[in-house]
């Protein structure tokens, strides 16, 4: 007689080690088909097909299974959602749901981190850790880790206040701190980081060699990319070609970036050849699972390529599309990015100027255009034209800021154009202007959610603290309040607000003075007494001084700073007025008298009988005058030129 299905599989189930689940699916399908109405041996087999990787027939299994299976398997149907990147299916059965079970807040947190909610999968990954973290304590400090990074890298702060690891002891940690360094630009931090993940990673007892293989691959390509980063790019080039090509245990995300930055660091070659390349790459990565700040690279590195094969029209009306499908003005990078590569795409041959003047044009088609706009501003600039450059930044902040919309008013605040106009400010030696600024963004984003701009509100309250006024320092104290909260206990907020308010608050001051490090602990290892021998240096004053003369040239020196005596003319008599012609050359004097034969036929010339010139006599700047003849009047009597002659 043949065993029971349903007590076969329950059989199968107690085995210490499953490892087979084709052999579980097969016997949950011999028990549905003996009993349809059998939920045990269908969420066995909703198990069996995750196990082996076939989540949309879990998902058909699940939906057809009928209410009382959907309710039983919200887990397993959350997480075939996640694994099939139906994101928002899967987090709006996750909201339906509830987090009350553990195991549902670590498919939640994976979804957020996937739809690229990093500051929701941060905060749900340490409410992990902070209740009942036993066994997942190193796993969840890794993907709190991979969430601050991908923060990072979409240009947003951290949630919460980061927590110095006492001990990197996994590569995951160490690599994904370093992606979070390489975000901020810290690059020295970033290649330490990697190279001691890369050691971890081959020294790790818990890996096979296959999969140190693998997971090195992925710590090499983060090294060439930080070598590019650097300006390394030979090095760059080395580790990519040493990586050489995709394996099957990449991954498809793994092979389009790293065939991507290879590609962006090879030599241009012909334009039509690395065109053709751009678009078999871009095929490649509409099927991977990049995210949106990776495949918004990819998308703008193959517009920039198809400028290079002059294919100017098709960049214009592809940017302009974009354009047109969103509301201006945005402080969106992947957009002002198309409105820069729109604007080269206008401009494509043109020089400066007249690149200036054909943007221009198009800017009174497009007023509220960031990337525009600072593509303007940049050609004043390299133009040398500073003062036009202000001009247009602030015509451009002023127009936001009197449309009185929402959107408007928040891109004139955001923090980047905030700190051009302070630099250009400053530039212009305009320091009240620049202040006011930073004091009008400081108020603004008082009372609004802002998360995206707390490196603004450090900046400005920073840059508060410097006045001695009371109403700055308050400004500040808020800039840093809100800053402490928004961010759950930053050390910096609470030390700007121990400056802020320690002449004018003393209650507030004590809560985060206590969270402050003891200043005994910061001096400890100065020597007081040694510094005052020491005495202060002095900076050096702008003058340089002159070296001082040798010895020997000293009386030298000594003749060549002696006053010079006036010389006076050989011919004066003490008491004699001068003459007062002496002023003029020798030929306009009066006592002037031409040497020669002629200069006696001249003077013959004023005898008895001659013809009398007519004279005048004009004054001298020193005194005294100056006989001069007068010009002659034009004769009517003149003789008229004979005929004939040229």
């Amino acid at each position: 007689m043949s065993q029971d299905p349903r007590n076969a599989l329950s059989a199968l189930l107690r085995a210490a080690d499953i490892q087979d689940h084709e052999q579980i699916l097969n016997a949950a399908n011999a028990a549905i088909k003996a009993d349809k109405s059998d939920y045990a041996a269908q969420h066995t087999k909703v198990v069996a097909l995750l196990k082996l990787d076939r989540f949309d027939d879990a998902l058909r299994v699940i939906s057809g299974g009928g209410i009382k299976l959907q309710a039983t398997c919200i887990l397993e149907q959350a997480y075939a959602l996640y694994k099939t990147s139906k994101l928002e299916e899967a987090s709006k059965l996750i909201e339906t749901a509830g987090l009350e079970k553990r195991s549902l807040r670590h498919v939640a947190a994976q979804v957020a981190y996937r739809a690229e909610k990093s500051h929701e999968a941060e905060a749900i990954y340490r409410n992990l850790l902070d209740t009942d973290a036993a066994g997942e304590e190193s796993d969840l400090r890794i993907n709190i880790t991979a969430s601050v990074a991908q923060s990072q890298w979409q240009g947003l702060s951290s949630s919460s206040p980061e927590s110095a690891s006492d001990s990197l002891d996994t590569f995951e940690l160490c690599y994904n701190m370093a992606c979070r360094e390489l975000a901020r630009g810290n690059t020295s931090l970033a290649a330490t980081l990697l190279q001691r993940a890369g050691i971890l990673c081959d020294n790790s007892d818990e890996l096979t060699e296959e999969e140190k293989k693998t997971e090195l691959r992925s710590i090499r390509a983060q090294q060439a990319y930080l070598f590019a980063k650097i300006g390394k790019l030979s090095s760059a080039l080395e580790v990519y070609e040493m990586l050489g090509p995709a394996t099957s245990n990449d991954g498809r995300d793994f092979a389009v970036i790293t065939q991507n930055n290879h590609f962006a660091l090879e030599e241009t070659g012909n334009p039509f050849v690395r065109q053709r390349k751009a678009e078999s790459l871009m095929a490649s990565a509409a099927q991977s699972d990049l995210f949106n700040y990776q495949a918004n690279i990819l998308k703008r590195n193959n517009l920039v390529i198809d400028l290079g094969a002059y294919k100017t029209k098709g960049v214009a009306d592809r940017t302009e599309k974009i354009l047109r499908q969103t509301t201006l003005p945005s402080a969106n990078s992947q957009i002002n990015a198309a409105a820069i590569i729109n604007a080269a795409a206008h401009t494509q041959g043109l020089d400066s100027k007249e690149a200036l003047r054909k943007l221009l044009a198009v800017a009174a088609k497009r007023p509220n255009d960031v990337g525009l706009t600072l593509t303007i501003v940049q050609l004043q600039l390299q133009q040398e034209q500073a003062g036009a450059a202000l001009t247009t930044l602030t015509t451009f902040l002023s127009r936001l800021e009197s449309s009185g919309e929402a959107n408007d008013t928040d891109v004139r605040f955001s923090p980047g154009l905030i700190a051009l106009a302070v630099t250009l400010f400053r530039s212009q030696k305009r320091d009240a202007s620049a202040k006011a600024e930073i004091v009008k963004a400081a108020q603004y984003w008082q009372n609004r959610p802002s998360q995206s701009v707390g490196s603004l509100l450090l900046e400005a309250g920073i840059e508060l603290m410097r006045s001695s006024k009371s109403d700055d320092l308050l400004l500040a104290g808020s800039s840093f309040d809100k800053l402490f909260r928004e961010q759950q206990g930053s050390d910096v907020a609470s030390a700007g607000l121990v400056a802020a308010y320690a002449a004018s608050d003393a209650s507030k001051v004590r809560e985060h003075a206590d969270r402050l490090p003891p200043v005994h602990d910061l001096i400890s290892g100065i020597d007081v007494d040694e510094l005052f021998a020491a005495g202060v240096a002095a900076t050096p004053g702008s003058a340089v001084s002159k070296k001082r003369p040798a010895a020997a040239e000293e009386g030298n020196a000594e003749r060549a700073t002696k006053r010079r005596r006036r010389k006076l003319p050989k011919n004066l008599v003490e008491g004699k007025a001068p003459d007062p012609e002496r002023w003029l050359p020798l030929r306009d004097r009066s006592s002037y008298r031409p040497k020669g034969k002629k200069g006696k036929k001249r003077a013959g010339e004023a005898t008895q009988g001659g013809i009398v010139k007519e004279e005048e006599t004009l004054g001298l700047v020193g005194g005294g005058g100056v006989k001069v003849e007068k010009a002659a009047a034009p004769s009517s009597n003149n003789k008229k030129k004979k005929k004939g002659k040229k």
